[in-house]
């Protein structure tokens, strides 16, 4: 058996705002819960409620911009530029640019949507 796997399929997480993710490794693919490594596609106005994941997430943005709204303050990653948010920081991730945003997603543990602790209400798309 080997010692490696190549992965041809990830997982398509069905969204209902307009992102890609597909999950290449992690807890929907692999059954991997140290890691999730992802890749995605955030269309031009695109945003996520605030929230404090329970998970280390590494971006590295590809194509386009990515901002984030890190406990108040607003911060823009650009293609070729990275960023670490560590776990229980609040955080909101948007795309507020014209062009779509293509970046990888790591987070470890691996992504779990129940402990993203994602707020309801509170949004900020400027």
């Amino acid at each position: 058996m080997a010692k490696y796997k190549i992965q041809k399929n990830p997982f398509i997480v069905p969204t209902t705002d307009g992102k890609s993710i597909k999950e290449h490794f992690g807890l929907a693919t692999t059954n991997t819960k140290e890691i999730s490594i992802a890749h995605m596609v955030a269309p031009s106005g695109w945003s996520e409620p605030f929230q404090t994941p329970e998970f280390d997430e590494y971006t590295i943005v590809i194509k386009g911009k990515k901002q984030f709204n890190i406990e108040g303050e607003k911060l823009v990653i650009s293609a070729g530029e990275s960023i670490f948010v560590p776990k229980n920081t609040r955080v909101q991730y948007s795309n507020p640019f014209l062009e779509p945003c293509e970046y990888i997603a790591i987070c470890t543990p691996a992504f779990d949507i129940t402990k993203a602790n994602r707020e309801a209400d509170e949004m900020d798309f400027s």
